[in-house]
């Protein structure tokens, strides 16, 4: 959530910022509310004043015994009782005020770094490359037909199972993801410095609303059915929303900072409105794996945090030897709760292109003003929101795409990558 000062004192720049991202959303109504709450909030304090004074006029006159007339005392009392339903009826009208504030603010996106492009996807920035896609003798297969070939992909009975969009993994297919698993989880914990943690798939509404995916993702979600809608849960579409939140309402010292947190978690999203989007194979489905990356920062450090962050996801890809490139999104293509977004592409020779793989973005104190996530400065000082920042250390399940087309053979086999053989039992092929 944006923060309501900034917006009132500078709603041309927020204006701007927001066009940008090619939202058009004037703030002039805006701006009236927020003079009309600070309006109702001054007479408020007001009344409250008057009702103080008189009653401590009250027990003034009532010490001074013989000093005061009966006449003097219903006065005052009168003054006092005309102050309650005054104070209540503005009260009510600041309540449906500050409803109206929230809504609105909630519903406005994070604003795009300086060093952010505008435009849409058109308007992205490769910033660099790793690797070179190997030449094939053959013509390279989609990763679906050489997984059906080798038996360790199934869609049809994950079908059977669910729905379509689901995949069931058979014996060494089950395996590679697992292996990719722990190999992730193994290089961010033991050589970049993240602490593994285990959360929740399910969370209630307070945690999808303070990390941004309510109430704009609403439909994009998959939640239980509940009589009494405050008992509603939802599945998580990444293990970012549980993370993050992991402090909500805490003041965290500053000297703490950062915190590095890592996890893996299955993730569930309805993919709502893609429908004829990459129907065949795994890379749009309603669930898959993920082992993410979460950091809570000083806004002074978050930047250098978020060069790190993609840094470290990177080097999976480079330890897999999967070539890949680096792009910047411009304003228009970023996340609803993102200020800086890089994404990691990888190339997928089945399909002739590169798909992303991960993406890594600094949201500023968008989600820690919505969460209450606050820092303590170690020499005292003025308390301040934190920054997070989130990023996949990959997505599992593309990261087994990316395995299957890139070490394909002509004879159908797959070679398995020198990093993942150890967590393989040794091997070196699936054939």
């Amino acid at each position: 959530m944006l923060d309501a000062k900034f917006v009132r004192e500078n709603p041309g720049k927020v204006e701007e910022a927001l066009r940008r991202r090619g939202v058009d959303r004037p703030l002039k109504e805006f701006v009236l509310h927020d003079g009309e709450r600070r309006r109702l909030t001054r007479e408020i304090q007001a009344w409250q004043e008057n009702r103080r004074r008189a009653s401590e006029a009250v027990a003034e006159k009532k010490r001074q015994t013989g000093q005061a007339s009966e006449q003097e005392l219903e006065t005052l009392i009168a003054q006092g009782r005309e102050a309650g339903p005054a104070i209540k009826h503005l009260e009510e009208k600041l309540k449906r005020v500050e409803e109206w504030l929230d809504a609105f603010l909630i519903d406005l996106p994070n604003l795009p770094h300086e060093t952010v492009p505008e435009g849409g996807g058109e308007a992205n920035q490769e910033v660099r490359r790793w690797g070179t896609p190997r030449h094939f003798g053959f013509d390279p297969k989609a990763h679906w037909e050489i997984g059906e070939r080798l038996g360790i992909l199934d869609f049809e009975r994950a079908a059977k199972l669910a729905k379509s969009r689901f995949s069931v993994l058979w014996g060494v297919g089950a395996r590679l993801e697992r292996a990719l698993t722990q190999f992730m989880l193994d290089l961010h914990t033991r050589e970049h410095g993240y602490q593994e943690v285990w959360v929740p798939h399910l969370v209630n509404s307070e945690t999808m609303r303070g990390t941004g995916q309510l109430p704009k993702f609403e439909e994009q979600l998959f939640k239980t059915v509940e009589a009494d809608e405050d008992r509603v849960l939802y599945l998580i579409p990444t293990a970012e929303v549980p993370v993050t939140a992991l402090h909500g309402g805490e003041v965290l010292p500053a000297e703490t900072l950062p915190k590095k947190y890592v996890a893996f978690t299955p993730c569930y999203r309805r993919e709502a409105g893609s429908y004829g989007q990459d129907t065949k194979g795994m890379i749009r489905q309603h669930q898959f794996d993920k082992v993410e990356l979460v950091k809570i920062t000083t806004p002074a450090t978050s930047y250098d945090e978020l060069e790190a962050m993609v840094s470290d996801a990177e080097a999976v890809l480079r330890r897999l030897e999967l070539p890949y490139r680096a792009v910047l999104l411009a304003a228009g293509d970023m996340g609803f709760a993102a200020a800086k977004t890089y994404d990691l592409e990888v190339w997928l020779p089945g399909q002739g292109k590169y798909r992303e793989i991960s993406s890594c973005s600094n949201c500023e104190a968008f989600q820690a003003r919505r969460l209450g996530i606050r820092s303590r400065p170690a020499a005292g000082g003025k308390r301040e929101h934190v920054h997070t920042l989130n990023g996949s250390g990959l997505a599992v399940g593309r990261t087994l795409i990316a395995i299957l087309e890139n070490y394909q053979e002509a004879d159908g086999s797959v070679v398995i990558p020198a990093a993942l053989r150890p967590y393989m039992d040794g091997r070196e092929r699936i054939g």
